[in-house]
């Protein structure tokens, strides 16, 4: 007797997907502007390329080999090099982007109740210790809260960005 379930094979997967990487759609960006794990950053650009998103690092020093690390991608992604955080946020809310923050706070919305991006949205991601620095809180339009039951305070930034991306792809 055969399974009831069947699963696809990496042919019919290749070809239901696209064949080339996507170049800069620009509707949705991935930003962990403060990381801390380098081997995040590799695992939330796969999360990206999945839902069809661009990921805003900042040009540390140790950040592009971390990226070469963790990227898995047979194709180059897209990523953007942001110098200044707090000012790049504030010149992309300035253009019409919508910036949604990843952070505990008293008004933000539960995952389920968060809307798929209409436009073009920059989901920011802070530190996983600390958070979103305060300088740039003043700087989102909304903030996103993942709820947990358990003891822990939060998730890492690749499962926690990985989460809002796929909301906000509206693939969820």
């Amino acid at each position: 007797m055969s399974p009831s379930v069947r699963v696809r094979t990496p042919r019919e997967l290749r070809k239901s997907r696209r064949s080339k990487a996507h170049s800069c759609w620009g509707h949705l960006v991935a930003a962990p502007l403060w990381p801390l794990h380098g081997v995040n950053l590799g695992t939330l650009l796969r999360t990206c390329d999945a839902v069809g998103a661009c990921l805003a690092v900042p040009r540390f020093p140790w950040v592009p080999e971390a990226l070469r690390r963790g990227n898995t991608l047979r194709r180059p992604a897209c990523v953007h090099w942001v110098h200044d955080p707090p000012a790049w946020l504030a010149r992309e809310r300035a253009a019409g982007t919508r910036v949604v923050g990843v952070e505990l706070a008293e008004e933000a919305v539960r995952l389920a109740d968060l809307p798929a991006a209409r436009g073009r949205t920059i989901a920011v991601l802070g530190h996983e210790q600390t958070g979103i620095p305060p300088e740039a809180l003043d700087l989102l339009d909304s903030v996103v809260e993942i709820p947990m039951v358990g003891t822990g305070a939060s998730l890492n930034v690749a499962v926690a960005g990985s989460l809002v991306l796929y909301k906000l792809a509206g693939l969820l």
